[in-house]
C-alpha cells in the first residue's frame, strides 16, 4: 500500500507542467532555507489528519506514562530482590524475616513477598500437628506459586498495551497517509487540470507527516515493550530459583531428608 501511495505521487509530481516545475524548485529552496513549519502543517492539515495525528499524540503520551512507571517499577524490584537476598543468605533466622515481612509498616513484593506467604502456610500447617511433612511443604509451595503469579503479573501488567501501541502507531499513520493522499487528489480534481506544486505540496506533505508521526509512536513503545519483557523473564527466572531453594530449606525443616 505504501509503493502505490509514493507511486501516485511520483505521477502528480511528473504531471505537473513545467512552471509548476519551476515554482516546486523554489518551494524547496525555500523550505530548506526556513524549515518546516510543523505546528502549521498541522494546523492546516484536513479535519480527518488532524484527528488521526491527536489519536496517534495520545497514544504516544500513554506509552511514554508507561514506559517511566515501568522503569520505576522494575528498579525497584531488582533493588528488592538484591536487598531480601542477601538477607536471606546472611545467615538470618527465618522467623525473623517473616516478622519483617508481616510489618504492617511495611509493603512487601517480589522476592520476600513469595518468602512471607511460603513461610506463613508452612507454619500454619505445621501448627495444625494434624498434616505431615508432604503436605507442610506441598502447602508452603503451592502458596509461593500464587505469590509468584501474582508478583510476575504485577510487572507484565500495561506491557500489552505498550505493545498494542507500538504495533498499531504505524497503520493509524498510514490511514492518516491515505485520506491526505485522497483530499490532495479531490482538490486536483476541483482545480483543473493546470495545478501547482503549491497546491498539492500541503496535502502531500500532511500525509506524509501522519505516517512520520505514526513511526515516532510505535519505535519508543516497541522498543521499551521489548527491553520490559526480557526484565519480566530475568525476574521470573530469578523468582523461580528462590522458590526452588526455599523449598528445599523447608523441607529440610520439615525433617523429609532421606
Amino acid at each position: 500500500m505504501t509503493g502505490s501511495i509514493l507511486a501516485l505521487v511520483a505521477t502528480v509530481v511528473e504531471a505537473l507542467p513545467e512552471e509548476a516545475a519551476a515554482a516546486a524548485a523554489g518551494a524547496a529552496a525555500t523550505a530548506a532555507h526556513g524549515g518546516i513549519n510543523y505546528l502549521d502543517l498541522m494546523l492546516r492539515a484536513s479535519l480527518p489528519v488532524k484527528l488521526i495525528v491527536l489519536l496517534l499524540l495520545a497514544g504516544s503520551l500513554i506509552s511514554w506514562v508507561i514506559i517511566f512507571r515501568k522503569l520505576r517499577s522494575f528498579k525497584a524490584a531488582d533493588q528488592e530482590a538484591d536487598e531480601f537476598e542477601n538477607r536471606f543468605w546472611s545467615g538470618a533466622e527465618l522467623g525473623k524475616l517473616y516478622a519483617s515481612a508481616t510489618d504492617r509498616n511495611r509493603v512487601v513484593g517480589g522476592l520476600e513477598a513469595i518468602f512471607e506467604a511460603g513461610f506463613r502456610e508452612f507454619t500454619r500447617l505445621r501448627d495444625k500437628r494434624r498434616h505431615d511433612p508432604r503436605a507442610q511443604l506441598e502447602g508452603a509451595q503451592r502458596a509461593m506459586r500464587v505469590a509468584y503469579t501474582r508478583e510476575v503479573g504485577a510487572l507484565e501488567r500495561n506491557l500489552e498495551l505498550l505493545a498494542n501501541i507500538g504495533s498499531t502507531a504505524p497503520y493509524v499513520g498510514l490511514v492518516g497517509t491515505v485520506f491526505g493522499i485522497m483530499v490532495t487528489m479531490h482538490d486536483m480534481v476541483s482545480q483543473g487540470a493546470q495545478v501547482g506544486i503549491a497546491s498539492v505540496a500541503p496535502g502531500i506533505s500532511e500525509a506524509l507527516f501522519a505516517t512520520a508521526i505514526g513511526l515516532f509512536v510505535a519505535i519508543p513503545a516497541v522498543w521499551a515493550y521489548n527491553r520490559y519483557t526480557t526484565r519480566v523473564d530475568r525476574l521470573s527466572q530469578r523468582y523461580e530459583s528462590f522458590s526452588d531453594e526455599f523449598s528445599s530449606i523447608l523441607q529440610r525443616q520439615a525433617g523429609m531428608d532421606e
